[in-house]
């Protein structure tokens, strides 16, 4: 059997955690525990681990490498003191300058740059390490309803991020943060009532015909 010619490969490889740079300002922490969780269960299967969980990257200018996805995957590995992550390259911009780049990722939906509060924000806030994500509560949320059964994955880029917004506007911060059960209860019902039906993978209640 012949390989097809315009079938191309991913482009697999690995770097170093420490210097994969984000797309994005937030991360739920709580997210985040339950992935490194999972990390110190893999037992001796690192390796087969990692290669399940390719982290999407982009080439960038100045040689640097920019995760698109997989966010919390990385900062839980780095808190676990994994060094190397798998990675797939999606596109390389290398020969951009820097303002046409983030211009380019903006527009292909490859960046996110909304703060813990959910207003966005320009590119320069979007720090340089994923170590220096911030905290969202509500992303947690998305996140952990989702796994509940809230709403189905998909494949809209930031897809939880829109979620976390709609979760954002409708339940208090301060219960998110210090009464978790509650406030998942009030997302589940709030993700099958039909105000969230715009939202990728909503899966409320099927209309009688």
């Amino acid at each position: 059997m012949t390989s097809d010619p315009r079938i191309r490969d991913p482009l697999l490889d690995t770097a170093d955690a420490k210097d994969l740079r984000p797309t994005q300002i937030t991360v739920g922490y709580r997210e985040v525990e339950g992935k490194r969780r999972a990390w110190r269960d893999r037992g001796d299967n690192a390796d087969k681990f990692l290669g399940r969980h390719l982290v999407p990257v982009i080439h960038g200018p100045k040689d640097h490498l920019y995760v698109t996805d997989h966010h919390h995957l990385v900062r839980a590995l780095m808190e676990e003191g994994q060094d190397k992550v798998a990675i797939t390259v999606v596109a390389d911009l290398r020969h951009l300058p820097p303002v046409s780049f983030w211009f380019v990722l903006d527009n292909r939906g490859w960046m996110h740059p909304y703060d813990a509060d959910g207003k966005r924000r320009g590119h320069g806030n979007i720090p340089k390490s994923v170590a220096d994500l911030v905290d969202d509560p509500f992303r947690s949320l998305a996140g952990e309803l989702r796994l509940q059964g809230g709403y189905a994955k998909d494949t809209t880029p930031f897809s939880e991020f829109l979620w976390a917004d709609f979760l954002r506007h409708r339940l208090d911060r301060k219960r998110v943060e210090n009464g978790w059960e509650t406030a998942l209860a009030e997302a589940v019902i709030l993700a099958k009532s039909k105000d969230a039906d715009y939202l990728p993978g909503w899966c409320g209640p099927v209309p009688r015909s």
